[in-house]
């Protein structure tokens, strides 16, 4: 069993035999036809994943790391908030007139700003501390920009990442406050997992633990089904994974640059309802 099946399945079956309902309340998410979407809910999930033991790609699902990462990388190398410059379509019911999610996510990292060492944005920050100053307890991406957020289509639900290195171990903590357990949870996972590859091997190190915090970990209604079926599947060994050594410049690195091999896992053609 990989660590991600074992750790997954854990996090569902708290959150469905332990959650708090929202069905009391008028929330805000909907499904495609105007029904509200209710979740069931764990507060404060915190999750560890070594990955210098495994990749942490669900085997009960696929987990599609190549889309997760095209869209790791829309934000975090292209800073982008334009829909079109996305291969997969996960943002299109957020883009507004201009066909942009507004200020959010990849806007934000972009966002130059002065330091003693000059100007730069925040994740040339990061690249720049993990290479000079490696030890430093200061390197942090946040984009949650409180000024900005009546600009945004989304508030950010992955929105900060602590770095630290521990020897030669590049180690992250991603902090979200949201998590859509069936929909989310895998794809933030594997894209943060590769991140903390990319920045490790373009920075001489090697990768340590990614930590997930998780402020309102939940399920919605229509998942439950799917995710009570999803759970009772026997797990496969994680995949194994590969990075790009070749490249040096975090830049450079795409898509392509990542492989799993040896990757089983048990096939899942439903296609979700997200709500919105």
């Amino acid at each position: 069993m990989s660590r991600a099946d074992e750790i997954f399945i854990l996090n569902c079956r708290d959150i469905l035999e332990n959650g708090v309902w929202d069905t009391d309340h008028d929330v805000r998410p909907r499904w495609e036809d105007g029904t509200p979407a209710h979740t069931v809910k764990r507060f404060g999930i915190v999750n560890r994943y070594d990955l210098s033991e495994e990749f942490p790609a669900l085997t009960i699902r696929r987990s599609y790391v190549v889309s997760a990462v095209d869209e790791l990388l829309w934000i975090w190398q292209k800073k982008s908030n334009r829909v079109s410059e996305l291969k997969s379509g996960v943002w299109d019911a957020w883009a507004d007139e201009n066909g942009t999610i507004g200020k959010a996510y990849g806007y934000q990292l972009g966002i130059k700003h002065r330091y003693k060492e000059g100007m730069f944005d925040q994740v040339d920050r990061v690249l720049y501390d993990l290479k000079h100053n490696p030890l430093s307890r200061r390197m942090i991406t946040n984009i949650y920009n409180h000024e900005d957020l009546s600009e945004m289509q989304l508030y950010p639900c992955a929105y900060s990442v602590t770095f630290n290195v521990s020897g030669n171990r590049l180690n992250a903590i991603l902090n979200q406050r949201s998590q859509d357990m069936l929909v989310a949870n895998s794809w933030n996972v594997c894209q943060y997992a590769v991140l903390v590859h990319m920045f490790a091997s373009v920075s001489g190190l090697e990768v340590g633990e990614l930590v997930h915090v998780i402020a309102d970990a939940h399920i919605y209604d229509r998942h439950i089904p799917i995710v009570r079926e999803l759970i009772e599947r026997k797990p496969f060994d994680a995949p194994k994974f590969t990075l790009d050594g070749d490249i040096k410049d975090f830049y450079a690195f795409t898509a392509k640059s990542v492989k799993l091999t040896d990757y089983s896992y048990h096939p899942f053609d439903e296609k979700l309802p997200v709500a919105i």
